[in-house]
This record gives structure tokens, sequence and C-alpha cells, in this order.
């Protein structure tokens, strides 16, 4: 899967790297509302290019899974600053 990489220079994989570092901190980096949303861009800096639709629980499963993410930050993520900013399009 990942043969493109035996082909290419030092410099060409040093690159590659940085580009991929750079996508994981825009990531990382999400915060507030940000973080519910799908992120294709990240899957972009796959050299496949492929853009896998996803399967979309129902809504009242898909808000179940909202839910247990959201308790998860305040397992994992007690001490992160909150807001009561709202969601604006």
């Amino acid at each position: 899967m990942d043969e493109d990489l035996d082909q290419m220079t030092r410099e060409q994989l040093i690159d590659e790297v940085r580009k991929l570092r750079q996508g994981i901190r825009q990531h990382r980096d999400s915060s507030g509302h940000e973080l519910c949303w799908h992120h294709p861009a990240l899957w972009a800096l796959l050299p496949e290019k492929t853009d896998p639709l996803p399967v979309v629980p129902d809504w009242p499963e898909f808000i179940r899974g909202c839910i247990k993410y959201r308790q998860s930050l305040d397992e994992q993520a007690s001490d992160a600053p909150r807001t009561d900013v709202p969601y604006d399009e």
C-alpha cells in the first residue's frame, strides 16, 4: 500500500512527513464545534485518491454517539476549557 515511499528521495520523504504533520496538527487543533465535522481534507493527505462515502447512522443513533463522544471529553479532557458559544453557520 505504501510502496510509493520506496521510490522517494530523502528530500521527498521529508516533504511528505512535513505535509502529514501539518494535516495532523490542523486536525488536532480543531476545537469547539469543529470537533464534530467530517474531515476529508485529512484523508486527502494519503496517496490513494478515494473519498469513501461514510455510513451515517440514523438520527437517534447519531445523537447518542454525539452524546457519548461529549461524555468521553468530560472523562479524557476534564480540565479542558468549556465554552457556551453557539454554533454559527
